[in-house]
């Protein structure tokens, strides 16, 4: 069954032990990220401060601050409902499996499936918890708690934001999460990324109005939503590097199994969750972009100052008592790791079914998601390894992937140990690394250019004959298995290495 919202998702995590109140006041700024940091990289629980305040602004918060919500492998695994992330995995291998039916036979069985696919798409209601308070007059943001993160953050900024556009071009809806830094209490910046959908839409206004084609007269503006806090499948969809042509809401609603409740904006024309805490609505003007940040990234660096459009506000709707959700990003391990690790887990059926030969991937924490990635595959002919790293690197949702290291089908990419021998006694350097240029992640500091920059493949798995090694390969290291069977029985008698 799923969390119907994010305090029915508060009341599981807290049921299970993953969930710690704070009941002193902790401030906005800077204070709470302090706390959750040192909470974070201890591996410790999701925290909902219950008295935030402001000794800057001399306010005390009405609303709690929720953070750390999805910060450990086990929080993810109750937000997305089961019991091992490998299960949303073999889910959508069943899905990507699935073959023309010849008979039938085979397509009566394939109508419960149909029925479940049918029933993921989302659900139009007329209102939900979310219209409780609507408020179209003295809009203020000021009203929330929201944080600054870091000493040089530009200001204070809302974090885990659900983004929501429509392509003028196609009609099709976008979910992004994309930061926003508060500039006033009706005024904040809208961070999306060069390469992301809500940017895209943003072009598009450009276009159309650079063509003449805006036959409205008046599509210098995009409508925007914004929404703060819901079920966490669907606050992770917007998270999710899906294909442009994927509605996150549909596969937010084949995540949990139950189609996602949309209702109608009141001041735009776009729809957001029904049981969201607090939605934001308004626009950005083409005309109105303005200076965004410093803010203190994922990468452990300030991504600097750069220029974003400004989001205006027009109306906000929120529940009577709702609960503000955030995150903080810095130098791992923090919350957003584990939102990677999810992704990579669910989205490696995804690649396996364009690289069949992959067996696994893995993206270390230190790597910081797009920095490295090791693949291991099943090498059926000569040059393979290379064929793999510029698929990855063709692929929306991996392309920025900065060094790609590729090794043999028995190494546990999971095992940097195992990685990092292998690895290095396999390449011959000259030999098996190869650099390439192209797009790069916006927030990447150390590239020649913004958005522009090189690449790093390294193939390190056994070299054939075929590949140009003539020299014999030698084996590896393995005590016999009958010997290492007898020791075993010896071993609590010889009483060594105990704890």
């Amino acid at each position: 069954m799923a969390y119907r919202d994010l305090r029915e998702f508060v009341g599981r995590l807290e049921h299970e032990g993953e969930l710690k109140r704070i009941a002193v006041e902790v401030d906005v700024d800077l204070e709470i990220t302090e706390i959750t940091d040192r909470v974070s990289k201890a591996g410790g629980p999701a925290l909902l401060f219950e008295k935030p305040r402001s000794a800057k602004d001399g306010v005390a918060y009405s609303m709690p601050v929720l953070i750390n919500a999805l910060g450990s492998k086990r929080r993810m695994e109750l937000a997305l409902g089961v019991g091992s992330l490998e299960d949303v995995a073999r889910r959508i291998e069943e899905l990507l499996e699935l073959k023309p039916p010849e008979g039938f036979l085979d397509k009566v069985k394939l109508l419960p499936l149909i029925s479940e696919l049918g029933s993921f798409f989302p659900k139009m209601v007329k209102g939900g918890p979310a219209r409780e308070v609507i408020e179209k007059d003295n809009l203020s943001l000021a009203r929330f708690p929201i944080m600054k993160c870091w000493p040089q953050d530009g200001g204070r900024f809302i974090t885990f934001p659900m983004v929501i556009t429509r392509s003028p071009k196609t009609g099709r809806r976008n979910v992004g999460c994309y930061r926003l830094q508060v500039y006033d209490e009706r005024t904040t910046g809208m961070h999306w990324q060069i390469h992301k959908g809500g940017a895209e839409h943003f072009r598009w206004v450009e276009r159309l109005r650079s063509h003449g084609e805006d036959r409205q007269g008046k599509r210098a503006r995009m409508d925007v939503a914004v929404a703060i806090g819901a079920d966490p499948v669907t606050m992770l969809a917007g998270v999710l590097p899906l294909p442009e042509d994927v509605d996150e809401f549909i596969f937010a609603g084949f995540l949990r199994r139950e189609p996602v409740e949309l209702m109608k904006c009141e001041t735009v024309d776009l729809e957001v969750p029904a049981h969201a805490e607090i939605v934001l609505e308004g626009y950005v003007d083409l005309d109105d972009i303005r200076a965004e940040g410093p803010f203190g990234d994922h990468t452990g660096y300030y991504s600097l100052e750069d220029k974003f459009p400004a989001f205006h506000l027009t109306c906000i709707t929120r529940r009577k008592n709702p609960i503000y959700i955030s995150t903080i990003v810095g130098a791992p391990p923090m919350e957003d790791y584990w939102m990677g690790y999810a992704v990579e887990r669910i989205f490696l059926p995804l690649i396996r079914k364009q690289l069949p030969e992959i067996v696994d991937l893995h993206m270390p924490v230190e790597g910081i998601f797009h920095n490295l990635m090791i693949v291991s595959i099943r090498k059926s002919y000569p040059g393979q390894a290379r064929r793999v790293m510029h698929a990855i690197w063709g692929l929306p949702g991996t392309m920025f992937t900065k060094c790609i290291v590729v090794v043999d089908e028995d190494v546990d990419v999971h095992n940097p140990r195992e990685v990092t021998w292998k690895a290095l006694t396999h390449i011959d350097p000259e030999r098996d690394i190869e650099f390439v240029l192209g797009p790069v992640d916006q927030l990447e500091h150390a590239s020649r250019l913004p958005n522009f920059g090189s690449k790093m493949g390294v193939d390190a798995t056994r070299k054939w004959p075929s590949e140009g090694f003539t020299r014999p390969w030698p084996d590896e290291i393995k005590m016999d298995p009958e010997v290492k069977k007898n020791i075993d029985a010896l071993w609590t008698s010889l009483g060594l290495l105990q704890k």
